[in-house]
């Protein structure tokens, strides 16, 4: 059977995964999503048995139906190999009652390896099936790890090119460095004068932009996205959903078809969402706990019903999930409001003209999925240390916002399910913050002199990424004001 991709904003006009992988962004603004959601072509017992990538094959075939078995494992295979630094991929580490899902191992440690390794492939692939001629160009705002992931995957990718836009002293200054020596002769990074969700609208508008198409295509160029918000992105990571699941059953550490809850960090949605297409699968997850940071605007919409970005942005420690738009929200609306274009393209332009929507008391009860909760800097220092204090595990920002949510809700619905938690980064990656948590004698030293530290006190090995950017010469000094992002993305291409 083929699955079909469909906008969220126009339910009539359907495309191919590959198109939709391609695209990146429907034509009309919406996001494209499949027309169902397939279920698992396996028994939960087969799965316990498979490797990371066998699960990806099981997993992704469903979803990418117009790719052949040898094309998909290829891109695979290219995917997940030495890249990480674990064999499991994805390993699950006990600390306590709950399972930390490690998604930092790959090349750029942070959880975007775990769909950018293999989006590079999908979209090559997706060119070659669909005959086309352009140059893709990779458009892509990030908070800090996206980014540095999608960079790394695409560089020196033959037919694409990629420039990213972060925003200036918006992110840690590892992430920063990560980005901005990144090597590759297709690769362009630049600062914005502005704020996460300003990036990101930019892009938006520049793939929402006719006449710029026309301008690009007539120089030979095309847009594509490694934004969360592309299909492309969402697929791979509902794999480790699935092998999350498979690992526990492996382990012995849950019955066959016993429910487990998931925890995410998330500023975007779109690593909550892939938990949820799990679930839709046939993975038994009974709670999905959405965990957010002080810029709680999805916990204040799980408690309303009102999505509300008409407020201070703050800057965290948990810089990824700075984010006042949660652009894949958007999936998850048009699912509740009963797959109704109409419905969900007038709620994202309430969003756009007034900064908020509120949906109805019906859509409300089709979140009961859902459960959330969010972290103050305050709880998330604390939890580092006492995680740290009590077992000698030490996690990033971004996971300690999740173990914050995950006790907090533990505590109030006595739900004693198995938990996995998604540990979304490495601490290597905000150092600076994660050794003044343990200990407040480093507060305000810099990051690369805490790296040392990081290592002796957590008794890891330093990873490849942090090693590379010691010494690593800065390719990329771009920056520019939000209104100028159109200019520079000509600039860079050469464009006149």
């Amino acid at each position: 059977m083929n699955l079909l991709y469909k906008s969220t904003r126009d339910a009539e006009k359907t495309v191919t995964a590959s198109q939709a992988i391609l695209k990146g962004l429907a034509d009309d603004g919406g996001l494209f999503v499949p027309v169902s959601i397939p279920k698992l072509p396996v028994s939960l017992g087969e799965l316990k048995e498979m490797t990371y990538q066998e699960i990806a094959y099981t997993v992704m075939k469903e979803f990418l139906t117009d790719f052949t078995e040898e094309e998909l494992k290829s891109c695979i295979a290219k995917a997940y190999d030495s890249k990480f630094d674990t064999e499991e991929i994805a390993p699950l580490a006990k600390v306590e009652d709950a399972y930390y899902l490690e998604l930092f191992h790959g090349a750029t440690i942070a959880f975007k390896d775990m769909a950018l390794s293999i989006l590079p492939h999908l979209l090559t692939t997706s060119a070659k099936k669909n005959q086309v001629k352009n140059e893709i160009v990779i458009l892509t705002a990030t908070s800090g790890d996206t980014g540095k992931a999608a960079l790394a995957g695409f560089a020196d990718v033959e037919g694409t090119k990629i420039i990213v836009f972060y925003p200036k002293n918006g992110v840690s200054r590892v992430q920063e460095l990560q980005m901005v020596t990144q090597k590759g002769d297709n690769t362009s990074v630049v600062a914005i004068h502005g704020n996460f969700d300003n990036a990101q609208s930019g892009v938006k508008a520049m793939f929402e932009n006719k006449e710029l198409e026309k301008e690009l295509n007539e120089a030979g160029y095309q847009f594509s996205s490694a934004n969360s918000i592309n299909i492309g992105r969402l697929v791979p990571q509902v794999v480790y959903y699935v092998y999350a699941y498979a690992k526990l059953l492996q382990n012995e550490e849950i019955a066959e078809d016993e429910e487990i809850n998931v925890v995410v960090p998330t500023g975007n949605f779109g690593n909550i969402l892939a938990a949820y297409y799990a679930k839709n699968m046939g993975i038994p997850i009974a709670k999905l706990i959405c965990a957010s940071n002080e810029n709680k605007v999805l916990y204040d919409f799980f408690q309303t019903g009102t999505y509300d970005r008409n407020r201070e942005f703050v800057l965290t420690t948990s810089p990824s999930m700075d984010i006042l738009i949660s652009s894949n929200l958007e999936r998850l609306i048009y699912k509740i409001s009963g797959e109704d274009a109409r419905k969900d393209t007038d709620l994202m332009t309430e969003l756009k003209t007034k900064g908020s929507y509120a949906i109805t008391g019906e859509m409300k009860a089709n979140l009961a999925d859902f459960a959330a909760g969010y972290a103050t800097e305050e709880q998330v220092a604390k939890t580092i240390h006492d995680v740290y204090e009590d077992t000698g595990y030490v996690m990033d920002t971004h996971t300690a916002v999740a173990a914050t949510v995950y006790k907090a809700y533990r505590e109030d619905s006595k739900d004693d399910r198995k938990t996995v938690i998604a540990s979304t980064a490495s601490p290597y990656k905000f150092a600076g913050s994660v050794m003044s948590a343990i200990d407040p004698k480093y507060k305000g030293q810099d990051d690369f002199k805490l790296i040392e530290e990081l290592q002796k006190v957590s008794g890891t090995e330093l990873p490849n990424a942090i090693k590379e950017i010691m010494n690593a010469e800065i390719r990329h000094n771009t920056e520019c004001d939000v209104d100028q992002m159109e200019q520079t993305v000509k600039n860079i291409l050469g464009v006149k």
